[in-house]
């Protein structure tokens, strides 16, 4: 069964993931808050603290901790498919 919208559905590609302004002006609020964010990477759905921008080999990178092992996890912002502060 297709979608009834089908024709205004079209796959993501690497080149339309894209942070907005306003999704990266509140994980800067989050990484000064310590809040949470639920990100959506490579399909997956997960909730992080995050704790810092750093740059690498020319790629933003968010460093962040997950919350329930406090392990950390680094991640290509440009990799992120979605990205929510959980309130």
């Amino acid at each position: 069964m297709t979608h009834p919208n089908s024709t205004a559905i079209r796959s993501l590609v690497a080149t339309d993931i894209v942070v907005t302004a306003a999704q990266y002006d509140a994980l800067e609020h989050a990484i000064a808050n310590r809040s949470r964010v639920a990100i959506r990477l490579n399909g997956a759905e997960m909730v992080v603290i995050p704790e810092a921008i750093q740059m690498k080999g020319g790629r933003e990178l968010l460093l962040t901790q997950n919350p329930s092992s406090g392990l950390p996890l680094l991640v290509q912002i440009d990799d992120i498919e979605r990205l929510e502060v959980v309130r």
